[in-house]
């Protein structure tokens, strides 16, 4: 391989906001990153209706090329790393190494800070690989480990205000029965996977809680991913608002008592991006595939400030990673539902803000409200002033918003348009859910109940209808579906800073409260008549079209993707032999040195018009 650098695209990092610096990292120190490549082909923008395709057949056309592999093996070898864990459907390779080999492998410096109660690893400026390496990197994640999460719920303050209808709280049930859940259906047969980046859970309060309700225990079960741990009171006592297990408690327990008889998965991960998207990755292949996949946790969209000066935000490269696992997901059948934030419209930044990954075109982004009412009859609901949502500055306006009027996207951004929330649902801490933790009794709200809530539903109506749910955006945005199975909220704001934040709740789609709240029975009924929008599990399942060729069998497949911007050179550390043989074009080789992430592909089409052909084949050189 040549000496000649560029920058990984999207690779830039702020340095770090730290209590206290100790250094170089050791150079000697064991770590490994996670390589995330290109796919073979990108997926059409999801739509309606589509082709259907097995999950074989989408990972065969859409899954990480074996020569790709090769390339980084290759490139590993290099520089003494160890390749492990390659994953076609996923499309990434682990490289195990010293913090000194793989610094010099990436261009970067590592340094040891700590951060709260935690020694992190840090980098700050951007990513370098070899030239030849362009287009093939989508990402390189875990040099730095520092947090880009937390956890969106919010416990109700003693004496908060609250409407009279609520009671100072409801509990998950109640709030099932104000939006219309199908009474006859508990989720059987289906499993709800639940991601946390930190907290745990004890089974005395699942099964105290669940008695309580007159409910059966859901089984919850924990998967531990890149050490992670099963624990409570990992934080305490000196840094409580690291204490995640609230958190966990809000989300097992709102999930289960929606619907008590589908199984839980809960993704214990680090919270890192490397971790949080390998935890993601793990939910959406498991087997069987979850009904729904369910996030509390999430972080500022965009590489930004808070008001006390510390960085926040995650890197471009992170959010193309996390969104192509979630287009996988939505091609997969699997709704994600992911929580909009308890900071309204800056996010607890100091500029308008949207939160990440709920601003994922593929996820379904949960906003929150504050909700009255007893029995199955709703008093008043409106927007709640903390529920996350605006519009992206980083993920183009998708094709199921297309007849949306958006707000204009923030200022000083050139990109972007997805506006956010796509849902909503009782979030308000002074009218949360009644739950359990660690043996006590709180109330706790927070758009964090909004999405283990709209996961449960899912379980319920994946059992009412005998196959899998699927990507919800692209039903509810229709008003004629939308007018029926969602209650439209139309008043309040999301302005709990008090920053003049200039979204309100109005008629139709808002980004306070995207397009409603659920009416559960009204959407079952919706889903039923949707039609060949989605698959059947193991026989199909739902997947936009990929050209008139297709993308799997024999022959090329033809694509309109914009050419991909042209690499920035950077310096380029030593390399010890050359590699162009392994890298050398051949009879497939592709008439474009790579492919952008669908995000980008989509926003440059829209802003410019501008389109080119690229050839690609099923496996690329």
């Amino acid at each position: 391989m040549s000496t000649s650098r560029v920058i990984l695209a999207g690779s830039h990092r702020e340095p770090a906001q730290a209590d206290e610096y100790f250094g170089l990292a050791n150079p000697l120190e064991q770590i490994y990153v996670t390589v995330v490549v290109r796919r073979k082909a990108e997926p059409m923008p999801i739509g309606l209706y589509s082709n259907y395709m097995s999950a074989e057949e989408y990972f065969s056309a859409h899954g990480a090329s074996a020569n790709d592999f090769i390339a980084i093996r290759a490139f590993a070898a290099e520089y003494n790393l160890e390749p492990r864990n390659e994953n076609a459907a996923t499309r990434t390779v682990e490289l195990f190494g010293t913090v000194g080999d793989l610094s010099r492998a990436f261009g970067v410096t590592l340094n040891h800070v700590r951060i709260d109660d935690r020694i992190h690893r840090v980098r700050e400026g951007s990513i370098t690989i070899p030239a030849e390496l362009h287009g093939r990197m989508i990402a390189v994640l875990g040099l730095d480990d520092r947090r880009v999460a937390e956890p969106h719920s919010r416990k109700r303050e003693p004496g908060g205000s609250e409407p009279a209808a609520s009671g100072g709280g409801f509990t998950p049930v109640q709030v099932a029965q104000l939006y219309n859940f199908p009474p006859k259906l508990n989720g059987s047969g289906q499993t709800i996977a639940i991601i946390e980046l930190d907290g745990g859970f004890i089974q005395s309060d699942i099964s105290t809680y669940f008695k309580g309700l007159g409910l059966p225990a859901p089984t919850v079960s924990a998967v531990l991913i890149d050490g992670q741990t099963n624990a409570i009171n990992k934080h305490l006592p000196q840094f409580p608002k690291l204490n995640a297990d609230d958190e966990v408690a809000l989300d097992i327990q709102v999930a289960g008592a929606v619907a008590p008889a589908a199984k839980q998965l809960v993704y214990f991960c680090l919270n890192t991006d490397q971790s949080f998207l390998k935890a993601v990755n793990a939910a959406v292949q498991a087997k069987p595939a979850p009904v729904a996949v369910s996030i509390s946790w999430g972080g500022p969209e965009m590489l930004t400030k808070r008001p006390n000066g510390d960085a926040a935000g995650h890197t471009d490269q992170a959010k193309t990673a996390m969104d192509q696992a979630l287009q996988d997901a939505a091609n997969l059948n699997i709704p994600v539902f992911v929580a909009t934030g308890d900071n309204g419209s800056f996010d607890g930044t100091v500029s308008l803000s949207v939160d990440f990954p709920a601003s994922s075109p593929h996820a379904v982004a949960c906003g929150g409200t504050t909700l009255a009412g007893s029995g199955s009859t709703i008093s008043s609901e409106v927007a709640w002033n903390g529920s996350g949502g605006g519009v992206s500055q980083f993920f183009a306006k998708p094709a199921y918003q297309s007849a949306i009027t958006m707000p204009p996207i923030p200022a000083g951004s050139k990109t972007g348009g997805r506006g956010t929330p796509d849902v909503c649902g009782n979030a308000d801490p002074n009218t949360g859910y009644k739950v359990l933790v660690k043996g006590v009794a709180q109330t706790i709200g927070g758009t964090s109940a909004v999405a283990p809530l709209w996961a449960g539903l899912s379980a319920c109506l994946g059992q009412g209808l005998g196959k899998p749910v699927g990507f919800l955006n692209t039903l509810l945005y229709p008003s004629a579906v939308s007018s029926k199975a969602l209650h439209d909220i139309t008043s309040g704001n999301n302005d709990s800073q008090g920053k003049g934040g200039p979204y309100s709740a109005g008629p139709g789609w808002d980004a306070c409260t995207g397009l409603g709240s659920p009416n559960g029975v009204a959407l079952l009924t919706a889903l039923k008549a949707s039609g060949p929008s989605h698959g059947t599990g193991s026989t199909g399942t739902h997947h936009p079209g990929t050209g008139s060729t297709g993308t799997h069998g024999t022959g090329t497949a033809h694509f309109d993707f914009p050419v991909l911007p042209p690499p920035v050179a950077a310096p380029a550390p030593a390399a010890p032999s050359p590699l162009s043989t392994i890298l050398a074009g051949g009879s497939n080789s592709v008439a474009l040195v790579g492919i952008v992430g669908l995000a980008a592909v989509v926003g440059i089409v829209a802003s410019t018009g501008i389109v080119a052909t690229v050839a690609l084949s099923n496996d690329k050189k």
